[in-house]
């Protein structure tokens, strides 16, 4: 019997306090964090002036030279400039063993060029290497398979 008393008087306690929820407070609220807005930086507008550009005739000078005993490599270029006036000229080793000189000038009505060479163009002389014509060698001769047979099977008693 005691038992039984115990039994029900824990269903009392469960049925009196089994029905109340949990009391944890009031929710939080959301609140986006705080952040300084970002505050617009007036920025002038940017006037464009046109460049200026000197009215002078143009002048200047210029040369450079390669000479590369590896590679056989030697060309070279000059050039002067005062206004319209211009003159120049530019060497160049050729494969055939020639140097080809280029003089140029122009006073503004056109390019004058005079080209000359120095030495004589040496090219090697052609000779084919004769190959013969591939000897061919006869077909093997036709053997014919041999003929099939049977094998033949031992009877097991």
């Amino acid at each position: 019997m005691s038992l039984q008393i115990a039994f029900v008087f824990a269903s009392l306690v469960v049925l009196a306090f089994g029905d109340r929820a949990p009391v944890y407070g009031a929710p939080p609220t959301y609140a986006p964090p705080a952040y300084a807005a970002p505050v617009p930086k007036y920025v002038a507008p940017v006037s464009y002036n046109e460049p200026v550009y000197p009215d002078e005739p143009p002048k200047y000078t210029f040369n450079y030279g390669v000479a590369d005993d590896y590679s056989g490599a030697n060309f070279g270029h000059s050039e002067s400039r005062d206004g319209y006036n211009t003159q120049g000229s530019y060497t160049v080793n050729l494969p055939d063993g020639r140097i080809q000189t280029v003089t140029y000038y122009d006073n503004g009505d056109g390019l004058v060029a005079e080209v000359t060479y120095q030495g004589e163009a040496v090219y090697p002389e052609y000779a084919p290497a004769y190959k013969p014509a591939p000897a061919y060698k006869p077909a093997p001769a036709y053997e014919p398979a041999p003929a099939y047979s049977a094998p033949i099977i031992p009877a097991y008693a």
